[in-house]
Parts: C-alpha cells; structure tokens; sequence
C-alpha cells in the first residue's frame, strides 16, 4: 500500500543542511498495523506528516496505493488523502468555531456524503464513542481527553483505508487509552492499515512490527 524510496528531509540553516529523514526506505502492505517508534527528534512525526501529505518538503519517492505521490500536484494530493487518510493528532487539530457535531461532519463533506447519510453516520460516531451529550459543544468546552476522543471519532468517521497516529493516546486516561487501543486492534483486523507513532512500548504491543528510528534514520525495520 506504501512504499517510500529515498525519502529524505532537511532544514538548510546558513551553508548547513539539517537533516530530519535520512535516506527512508519502507514499505507498508495493506492490512498492516505498524509501530513507529525513537527517541524524541529522531523524525517519528516527520515522516508520518510525509506519509500524511501535510509536508510536501521533501526528497525521494513515495507511492501510496500504486499513485506516485512525488509527482502529484496540490489538488491531486489533497482528493488522494482525503479519500485514503484518516488523521489522528496529539494534538486534537479540532477546529474551535465549530461544534463536536460538526467537527465530525466535516470529513464526510470531503467526500460528497449526501446530508442525511452524514446525519447517521455522525449519530453512529457520537453513539459509538459516548459524546452524544456533547454534541454541541465547542471543542475549549471538552476536557482534554474529551478532545482527543472526538479527535479519534473524527479520523476514523468516513473509514479511511489507512490510519495515521501521532502518540493516540498520550492525552487519555490509561482505561480511555486501552479502549482506544482496542479499537485500533478490531478496525486493522476488519483491514484499515494503521500507522501509529508512540513512546509506549504496551501501544506498540497491539501492532504487528515495529520501525525504529533514530536521528533521522530507520535502523530496525
């Protein structure tokens, strides 16, 4: 499903370049749950950005379902990841002005749900992870985990066929973060490819490989 080739990424500061990824070589077959793991700045988050289509900086080759990402435009990268990609951030990314509700609808408009399939599947969403009270309130009125629950409700609403995470459940409580887990564990069973960046060795536990980076390198795969 993925397969990076090359992927390089660099700061220029003065006459010096800073590299972030070094020479990244992965490949992702559909159906898989992988754990990306490394200290802090060895470029975890980078690459799953890279892998997300939100940086565009960068050097070498990535297909992604047969499409050669590197050679896409703006336009076509962004119908490829809102077709394909559902995000989960650390740090929400909710957007404040709008309600839960709406929160959820948005990545159902991206692609042409009509409005009453968008009223049951958000309904399914709100029942499926208890937020219905919350429904319309305004992301600065949830708790942090809260937050992070509608966050995770969000990236997975139009069942996008891979799943990027960045450290899931790092704002959770440990009962909340296992339940998250679990989830993530039955929808890679039914097939959603899942990308997981984490520190948590337990996390990675319910993957089935772990990619290890360091300054920028992958040095286990």
């Amino acid at each position: 499903m993925i397969s990076l080739r090359n992927v390089e990424k660099f700061y220029e500061a003065g006459a010096t370049k800073n590299y972030v990824l070094r020479r990244i070589n992965l490949d992702v077959a559909e159906g898989e749950f992988i754990s990306v793991m490394g200290p802090s700045g060895s470029g975890k988050s980078t690459l799953l950005h890279v892998i997300g289509m939100h940086d565009t900086a960068w050097g070498g080759e990535y297909f992604l379902d047969g499409q050669p990402v590197h050679k896409l435009g703006k336009k076509e990268r962004a119908e490829l990841r809102n077709k394909t990609i559902g995000f989960v951030f650390q740090s929400y990314h909710l957007l404040d002005h709008l309600t839960v509700y709406e929160n959820l609808e948005i990545p159902l408009s991206y692609r042409d749900t009509a409005k009453r399939e968008r009223q049951s599947v958000v309904a399914d969403a709100l029942d499926r992870f208890h937020i219905v009270g919350k429904k319309d309130l305004y992301p600065t009125q949830l708790s942090g985990g809260q937050q992070q629950l509608v966050g995770v409700a969000r990236a997975l609403i139009a069942s996008p066929k891979l799943l990027l995470a960045d450290e899931p459940t790092g704002n959770l409580h440990s009962s909340q973060g296992k339940e998250i887990m679990e989830l993530f564990k039955r929808l890679n069973d039914e097939g959603t490819t899942i990308i997981q960046v984490t520190h948590s060795e337990q996390n990675a536990t319910y993957g089935s490989r772990i990619v290890k980076l360091e300054d920028g390198w992958i040095v286990n795969n």
